[in-house]
């Protein structure tokens, strides 16, 4: 019998949000940023930006930087004492993750609320990677003499800031098929604001 049971604690939920917040943030002053001295032949569009100016710009990224910092720490620390990772995340292995993408491409991969698929499970623990890097090379971009030894691990300031976009585009990618999934899948967005769902499988019950 289907029963609504807890699917994402509060802990998961007010870290979700304020991460979405921190990164859409983050995202459009960066582009800013970006525009104002550009390592590429382009530009991000002005509406696309936050901040107005340079100076403007830069005081939201770092806002939204110390905000996703702790955030992401908050979340690390949970996911590993509560659980969540182990119970959610683990295990992955690389036939499952190919299993579920045919599946996927095929648009036959069934959905399980509090139930994650092998390519989410990929896609997660990416982006935890790609933020850590974001976060690395953003220090090393910010702090390049105070913190030269790690500004000379990415290659120096110029390298760092290649990184740092590269490892920013990963995780604008990761949003947008985030997006892309809650679209597809729209009964997964309520569960997140709620934190309870209908589900015939044990998800994650501890508070």
């Amino acid at each position: 019998m289907r029963k609504t049971m807890l699917l994402h604690p509060l802990a998961i939920r007010i870290a979700h949000w304020l991460n979405a917040f921190a990164i859409v943030c983050m995202l459009m002053s960066g582009w800013a940023i970006y525009n104002a001295s550009p390592i590429f032949g382009f530009r991000f569009p002005a509406w696309a930006t936050l901040g107005g100016w340079l100076g403007g710009a830069i005081a939201w990224h770092f806002a939204a930087m110390w905000l996703l910092l702790a955030n992401g720490l908050f979340y690390l620390l949970y996911g590993v004492a509560s659980g969540h990772f182990r119970r959610h995340f683990l295990p992955l292995r690389a036939r499952d993750v190919m299993a579920d993408a045919r599946q996927a491409l095929l648009l036959q991969l069934p959905h399980r609320p509090g139930v994650y698929n092998a390519v989410q499970k990929l896609l997660y623990w990416t982006v935890i990677a790609l933020g850590m890097l974001a976060v690395l090379s953003g220090l090393a971009i910010w702090k390049p003499v105070q913190l030269e030894v790690l500004s000379d691990l990415f290659g120096g300031f110029d390298t760092a800031r290649k990184v740092h976009f590269f490892a920013m585009a990963g995780i604008a990618t990761f949003v947008a098929v985030h997006l892309l999934l809650v679209i597809l899948v729209p009964k997964t967005l309520l569960p997140m604001v709620t934190g309870r769902g209908r589900s015939n499988e044990h998800a994650e019950n501890t508070p």
